[in-house]
């Protein structure tokens, strides 16, 4: 550990990994009762926990070469299958996307993949200010989600039993 003072930027970057290592993990947890593939769902999630938790303990470890490949490859791996997700949701004209599973799945995969890239080199100085903001925003984001589908049940009338039964 280096004898650097820790700014209060990088405090809340880390406090931001921190709950985006506990959204990833639910949500890892989440894929428990999903049927299909659950071993990869489960592990789209857990990378990005690991990832971020590593974060916390560590700033500087976005600079290290093992960090960067298992997110680059994270990203790679994500990123296309955000890609097909997106296609196939364009293809059936589904607008309300969280209301489709497939959707869902989209919107998971392409908060991991936007979340690992703004971490990309995070670990080399202060955190600036358009990244702490945006990374604010986006941590706050998927809880508030998450509250407003677990309190208004009208939205979760139509979803699948899998999807009701995890919490």
């Amino acid at each position: 550990m280096t004898n650097k003072s820790i700014v209060p930027s990088q405090i809340v970057w880390r406090v931001c990994n921190l709950f985006m290592s506990l959204f990833f993990a639910l949500a890892s947890y989440m894929q428990i009762n999903d049927p299909d593939a659950v071993l990869w769902w489960m592990i789209a999630y857990a990378i990005p926990a690991g990832l971020c938790f590593l974060i916390c303990c560590q700033q500087e470890i976005t600079e290290t070469l093992l960090w960067r490949r298992i997110a680059d490859l994270h990203v790679l791996v994500a990123s296309t299958f955000v890609f097909l997700l997106g296609w196939n949701l364009y293809k059936e004209n589904i607008i309300n996307i969280f209301q489709q599973e497939e959707g869902r799945e989209f919107s998971g995969l392409l908060l991991t993949v936007f979340w690992l890239l703004m971490c990309r080199h995070s670990g080399r100085g202060a955190v600036g200010s358009f990244r702490l903001f945006t990374a604010v925003g986006i941590t706050v984001f998927p809880f508030i989600a998450w509250i407003y589908y677990y309190i208004n049940t009208e939205l979760r009338s139509h979803w699948p039993e899998h999807c009701t039964t995890a919490i």
